[in-house]
């Protein structure tokens, strides 16, 4: 259920990524940054949940086990496709080629595991450390660049896309962990 309702908040997340005020104008801080970011805080936060209190009351299903990359692979892909959109590639190429990157692996890793699947080699594509601290890195990322304005003083921009370019590092590294793992499974 939590997974599904955190599928659910995408066209949310979205609708309130278009309320924004004006593209172009990131000095005016509006009620609509703060809930486009805690849109994408608190699904976010759900995801953390979702696997805590599943392994906690041991209500692990395989459809939760399935829904639950496709939700996370959702709304960062939904969120980077927002952020390609805010911030112009002429200027900030850099979140375009960082996005595109990410999105890439992902669904790059999603086929993998749903081949390795097919041919009873699921657990050898499991989550890795690498990919949950990806993971975590690209959260942090995505919300310092939803937010647009100085975080207690801090560039919020700025460390968004140091956050972003440490994200995209750790994709590269973390699908090159994945992809090794399905080279052994090839056949001639």
């Amino acid at each position: 259920m939590i997974t599904l309702s955190r599928i659910f908040l995408i066209p949310v997340f979205v609708a309130l990524y278009y309320f924004q005020p004006a593209y172009s104008d990131t000095s005016t801080f509006t009620w609509i940054n703060f809930y486009l970011t805690g849109s994408f805080a608190f699904i976010s936060i759900t995801d953390y949940l979702d696997g805590y209190l599943a392994r906690k009351l041991n209500m692990t299903s395989q459809l939760g086990a399935f829904l639950d990359p496709v939700a996370d692979k959702l709304i960062v892909s939904v969120a980077l496709i927002m952020l390609v959109d805010f911030y112009p590639s002429d200027t900030h190429w850099y979140i375009t080629i960082a996005a595109l990157i990410i999105i890439f692996r992902e669904i790059l890793v999603s086929a993998l595991r749903e081949w390795m699947g097919t041919i009873g080699h699921r657990s050898s594509v499991n989550v890795s450390y690498i990919g949950k601290v990806k993971t975590f890195v690209q959260i942090f990322a995505i919300l310092f660049l939803l937010y647009q304005q100085p975080f207690f003083g801090l560039p919020s921009f700025e460390i968004g896309v140091v956050l972003l370019m440490a994200a995209t590092f750790l994709t590269l590294w973390s699908g090159l962990i994945y992809l090794k793992e399905g080279v052994k499974t090839f056949d001639n």
